[in-house]
């Protein structure tokens, strides 16, 4: 059972009870400051998932990225919901995984027109790689839907902004022809999920889009149709595969932690000397090929906000394991947040806190 988390994004209620239907026994895990994840595993996997609801737009779903990556410091950060497809090749139902995002509505009023300011942010490396092998094995569909089409994966940019295109006519569907021709679809909160993952150390995050209308003026048609409820559930399927291989792949990079007094040892060709206590090692080694980095058994000071937000991170593990019950996990995420409280607040403005015990 892995203890990594992986944040799971949507902005409306269709989207979040997709995904919430692939969690094991969810949980409900509340926000200091209101915002409410529920939290749980996906059935039969090992993946751990917080999901959350950011509501309509880039600038809501930047602040709540924010405070999901804060919150569960997770190994990557999943948006999934319905969009616009913006190319006739793409039919409905069918997913959209971007490589990158656009955020279009950027630019500059002059006085013979419009100019084009863009900013854009692509998908990592590793993370597409992975998302591009998940649609190869094709494990992610579901079975039992003979009477519908399979849906396809296409990969491509994503557009991002802050109206609903429905239209292909008007004003915003020329400006995205004109200058985002390579979108596959259109949406309204990529942009701000990327940009919450950009600034905190470009954490992996990957925007997953069902498709559900053509922004051409026929929304009202498809969503009579319930193409919204059908396009995301293939989402949330893509997803949840997407998430366990995830899991898998950080599990497998991590390496194990070696201990020892004194001695050499060797690992993938790498040999390490290590040395504890009072013995003192150089280099112990046939022959030296690269670099030698000689480091000491002192521990780095650990930085306390950090620690706390560890401690929280762990509090909540064992609290969702059924390790501790929901009074001694209620008592001891007090204690946290008092600590957090005193870490912050001045010398001047700090007060001991008597708690009725």
């Amino acid at each position: 059972m892995s203890s990594s988390t992986i944040v799971v994004l949507t902005a409306l209620d269709v989207e979040y009870d997709a995904v919430r239907e692939k969690l094991h026994d969810p949980r409900l895990h509340r926000h200091q400051q209101g915002t409410r994840f529920e939290v749980g595993r996906l059935e039969g996997g090992r993946c751990r998932i917080a999901l959350g609801l950011v509501g309509k737009g880039n600038q809501s779903a930047a602040v709540l990225a924010e405070r999901a990556i804060q919150e569960f410091s997770p190994t990557a950060l999943l948006f999934v919901g319905v969009a616009g497809a913006l190319h006739s090749h793409i039919a409905l139902g069918d997913v959209v995984v971007a490589t990158h995002v656009y955020a279009f509505h950027g630019g500059t009023s002059e006085d013979d027109g419009f100019k084009s300011r863009p900013r854009v942010w692509e998908v990592s490396h590793g993370a597409d790689q992975i998302a591009r092998h998940v649609d190869r094995e094709r494990a992610w569909m579901r079975t039992g839907r003979a009477k519908h089409r399979q849906p396809k994966v296409h990969f491509g940019p994503i557009a991002a902004g802050e109206v609903v295109l429905n239209s292909t006519v008007s004003a915003h569907a020329d400006w995205i022809r004109r200058h985002y021709n390579d979108a596959l679809a259109i949406e309204m909160e990529g942009a701000g999920v990327a940009q919450a993952a950009h600034l905190n150390r470009s954490l992996p995050v990957v925007v997953i889009r069902g498709v559900s209308d053509r922004a051409d003026g026929t929304k009202e048609a498809t969503d009579r149709e319930q193409w919204q409820p059908r396009a995301v559930a293939n989402a949330a399927a893509f997803t949840a595969a997407l998430a366990e291989s995830l899991t898998t792949d950080e599990a497998n990079h991590r390496q194990p932690e070696t201990t020892g007094t004194t001695g050499s040892q060797q690992m993938g060709g790498t040999v390490r000397n290590i040395a504890k206590d009072n013995a003192r090692v150089g280099v112990q080694a046939g022959h030296v090929h690269g670099g030698v980095h000689l480091t000491t058994d002192k521990a780095a000071q650990v930085d306390p906000s950090a620690a706390l937000a560890d401690l929280t991170t762990r509090l909540e593990q064992a609290r969702d394991a059924g390790v501790i019950d929901e009074d001694t996990h209620r008592a001891a995420r007090a204690e946290l947040d008092d600590a957090r409280d005193a870490l912050h607040a001045t010398p001047c403005t700090r007060r001991p806190k008597i708690r009725a015990r």
